[in-house]
């Protein structure tokens, strides 16, 4: 098993210890077959805000595991039995045949949400499961995941093609537009994230990309700095932001989408 003490410095010391484990528990229940571990989300692009973000973590796995190992893996990442220090942890499985090949498809072998503040889902058929997160997740995990275990994530997950990537974030905005089940710092936030990675082909940590879209849309700068100053306070503490607002600033993201998505020609 490859040693996780060097690439656990790149993330912040509160989750170090549980990301360790996390790794361990993962070999120990998958054996041979593990090819990688590799943190994505917040973790990846540096903004890891603890009491606030979520632990995104991407295992990489040779072949098809029989159902009972991937049961067997979820039980053991369960809150209950290993408990997660952020707000949840965010874990998808995927075969490494699958995640090295570009692809619009959500095709996991395993989706799990764990943790405090998330409400606890285990899914292993992704039929009828929407696509964005997680061909977003992976476009951001080819840029900057960080191996925990492993090859660098570039060799284990390749990144989507345009032609997969912007209906990807197109979907997200709208996503986020709706509302349900979002906070709406988050909803500004991602929507900024949206235009950040359409100007320059990069994803970029939300409060940077925040900054980014601020400096260019005036118009909505003080809804973005609000969104900014809420996402630095713990979930339960968020700051409401006007409703119509955000449905505006998120149909400018839709518009900013679609034209950096027609100069691709997707």
């Amino acid at each position: 098993m490859d040693a996780p003490t060097e690439p656990l410095r790149a993330v912040p010391a509160e989750v170090r210890p549980y990301l360790a484990e996390l790794v361990r528990r993962t070999h120990a229940v998958c054996g041979p077959r593990l090819t990688g571990v590799v943190a994505v989300g917040s973790l990846a692009l540096g903004d890891y805000r603890h009491g606030r973000s979520d632990v995104d973590v991407t295992v990489v796995l040779e072949g098809q595991p029989p159902a009972a190992v991937l049961r067997e893996l979820a039980a053991a990442l369960d809150h209950r039995r290993l408990p997660c220090p952020a707000a949840g942890l965010e874990l998808v499985v995927y075969a490494a045949e699958f995640a090295r090949v570009p692809s619009g498809e959500a095709g996991y072998l395993l989706d799990l949400n764990t943790g405090a503040e998330l409400p606890g889902r285990a899914a292993f058929d992704p039929a009828g499961a929407p696509s964005f997160w997680y061909v977003i997740d992976r476009s951001v995990a080819h840029q900057d995941g960080i191996a925990l275990y492993g090859p660098p994530a570039p060799e284990v997950i390749a990144a989507p093609r345009p032609a997969e990537l912007y209906p990807a974030i197109r979907a997200s905005v709208r996503e986020h537009d709706d509302g349900e089940g979002h906070l709406a710092d988050n909803r500004v936030l991602n929507g900024c994230r949206s235009v950040a990675y359409c100007r320059t082909g990069r994803w970029f940590a939300k409060r940077d990309a925040a900054r980014r879209v601020a400096a260019a849309e005036e118009d909505f700068r003080p809804l973005i700095e609000a969104a900014v100053r809420s996402f630095e306070r713990p979930r339960a503490a968020a700051l409401p932001l006007p409703g119509p607002q955000v449905r505006a600033f998120l149909a400018r993201v839709r518009a900013r989408v679609d034209e950096h998505a027609a100069t691709t020609g997707v």
